[in-house]
């Protein structure tokens, strides 16, 4: 999605009485929140800067592209986590090698931790989500090559 297209949705967005849009568009998509404030006059300085961060970041990510058999996609709709607990190690690191049927992330549904198993071995080059991130299913989690 071209950089003015998403300016002009941005500037569409505070226009109107809306707090959220998303617009998917082939394989690339776009989501769109803002704040509402009590009073109707008063507009955070930041909403403005943190949608076009947000917005800017998830185009770069939609526009690299990776091999379709290497990506881990969500097999359900959560909450991505990276390791077992708060405190605890992550249970896997940018670079490190994974074996076929290991556990790579935790995903959240309905307050049941889903354990996320490596479809095949390699090496994780790429994590596509942070920890506490709202997951799609079939969205891309992280790369592993």
């Amino acid at each position: 999605m071209d950089i003015r297209k998403i300016k002009k949705l941005i500037e569409l967005v505070q226009a109107s009485d809306i707090t959220e849009l998303e617009i998917k568009e082939g394989e690339e998509s776009i989501r769109l929140c803002r704040q509402v404030s009590c009073s109707p006059k008063t507009q955070t300085p930041g909403v403005t800067l943190a949608s076009e961060t947000e917005t800017e970041t998830e185009t770069q990510a939609s526009q690299t592209e990776f091999e379709e058999e290497t990506l881990l996609r969500s097999p359900m709709v959560g909450t991505f986590y990276l390791s077992p607990a708060v405190d605890a190690a992550p249970l896997v690191k940018l670079g490190q090698r994974v074996e076929q049927g290991e556990p790579v992330c935790i995903i959240e549904a309905m307050k049941m931790m889903n354990q996320i198993q490596a479809p095949h071995a390699g090496v994780v080059t790429a994590l596509l989500c942070q920890s506490g991130d709202g997951v799609e299913f079939d969205q891309p989690l992280m790369v592993i090559e």
